[in-house]
């Protein structure tokens, strides 16, 4: 950030290329920035009628055609950013955007930085951060569910949700206020049961929005899960069946996989990145040891682990060592393999450990009890049906409602010292302030902006 406070337009013309790189049908260059007429004109020979796409020749210093298309202007400030802005969507050859884009840097404008337009627009109020924040989870959602949430955060819909907490907690901070400034015994007996019960309103609402928030962010950044197990137990196998296709080479051979092996896949629109890992064992090999390195290391950064035995290896069992890699927080699910060779039935069971979340019988070859698996993975990682509801949300955006509702807790436990009262209040209406960018943002602006593609 350069200082620009919220509602401060920008004063330079930005330009960049806002359509991904290499070829394609159609480029679009977008251009922003006050008072853009005269830039126009000069590119386009007139300014063409307000949010109508039209049909143009882009001109280069000289006058000469550098390619034709359709050309779209918003006069500030009904336009994204709230800026004149100027698109010109053209032939999608870099050579064609490059001469285009280059023009425009002629005409006076800079290149934009990455999400200067989106910023722009955050700082001229047409969206709040964490809209400005769904632009960017859009662009980058790795399944359907992600979209769509991050398409309801767009809109504004969690948005409204912290802003009705913050109106809720007003009401509160109302009657505290009163309270001390007219301290008549009966008003303060009054207000206090009717803090309370605001405070108590708020604070179910606010569990409410946590969840769902919590719901999104999974969405966002999906659960990273670990395979683990001695080698020969089969966990490649295990892999390729979780991902429907031949991704991980299978041999009887131990020690095959010697490196860790990261693939995405989709349980319920969730996206789960599974990590198949080199067999935890003693070995001589110099190669072999760097795998099981690595193996250790996966364990001990993963979201979830899956700790892997056989039916006919029933030696083969490091749980106690991926137990004692696997951080305190970590679920591990144990899972028993090649039950086609015993005769075993699929089946979920308690897991008998603290740290052992539950057991999952199942064959990684025929399939059986793969769905209970699947089912598994989406109870440790917290995932709840939530219909068309979730809104994709952050790390931040969980911090700072966690943060609102310890204060909303500390709150209640104020007793009778409205001064102490008033302050919590104050912390969480400030916390739920920090997601819409009302407080404290400058730094971090720079950090969410830096983030998105160049030309959003």
């Amino acid at each position: 950030m350069s200082g620009v406070q919220k509602g401060e337009a920008p004063r330079e013309v930005i330009a960049a290329i806002a359509t991904a790189p290499g070829r394609g049908g159609i480029g679009v260059v977008r251009v922003s920035g006050p008072s853009l007429a005269a830039f126009v004109e000069a590119l386009l020979g007139r300014v063409p009628a307000p949010r109508m796409a039209t049909f143009a020749r882009f001109h280069d210093a000289h006058g000469a055609v550098i390619d034709e298309g359709l050309a779209l202007f918003f006069p500030a400030p009904h336009s994204f950013t709230g800026e004149d802005v100027l698109e010109l969507h053209g032939h999608g050859g870099p050579v064609v955007l490059q001469l285009l884009l280059e023009r425009c840097l002629g005409l006076g404008a800079r290149l934009a930085r990455p999400g200067e337009f989106t910023e722009r627009a955050f700082l001229s109020g047409k969206i709040d951060l964490a809209q400005a924040e769904a632009v960017a989870d859009l662009i980058d959602a790795s399944t359907r569910a992600a979209a769509r949430g991050a398409a309801r955060s767009l809109t504004g819909e969690f948005s409204r949700a912290v802003r009705a907490l913050q109106e809720r907690l007003i009401e509160a901070r109302m009657w505290v206020e009163a309270s001390l400034d007219f301290p008549e015994e009966d008003l303060e007996l009054i207000a206090a049961a009717r803090i309370r019960e605001k405070v108590g309103e708020t604070l179910s609402s606010l569990d409410r929005l946590l969840e769902n928030a919590r719901q999104g962010a999974l969405l966002r950044r999906g659960l990273h899960v670990v395979i683990a197990g001695a080698p020969n137990v089969g966990k490649s196998s295990l892999l390729n069946a979780l991902m429907g296709e031949e991704r991980a080479i299978v041999t009887d051979i131990a020690g095959t996989t010697r490196d860790v092996l990261r693939e995405a896949i989709q349980i319920e629109g969730i996206p789960l990145y599974v990590i198949d890992t080199a067999g935890l064992r003693a070995t001589d090999d110099p190669v072999e040891r760097i795998g099981v390195a690595r193996t250790r290391e996966a364990i001990s950064q993963a979201d979830a682990v899956l700790a892997l035995r056989a039916l006919d290896r029933p030696e083969a069992a490091p749980l106690k060592e991926v137990l004692a890699l696997a951080p305190p927080e970590v679920p591990v699910i144990e899972v028993v393999n090649k039950i086609d060779l015993t005769g075993e039935a699929p089946r979920r069971e308690a897991g008998e450990d603290g740290r052992i979340r539950e057991r999952v019988w199942l064959s990684a070859r025929t399939g059986e009890g793969l769905e209970l698996l699947r089912a598994a993975l989406l109870e440790v990682a917290g995932w709840h049906a939530h219909g068309e509801d979730v809104v994709l949300a952050r790390e931040r955006h969980l911090e700072a409602l966690r943060e609102a509702r310890r204060a909303l807790e500390a709150a209640l436990e104020t007793g009778e010292a409205l001064e102490l009262l008033a302050e919590e209040l104050r912390a969480a209406h400030r916390a739920l302030g920090r997601i819409l960018g009302e407080y404290d943002i400058e730094d971090l602006l720079g950090e969410i902006f830096s983030r998105f593609c160049i030309g959003k």
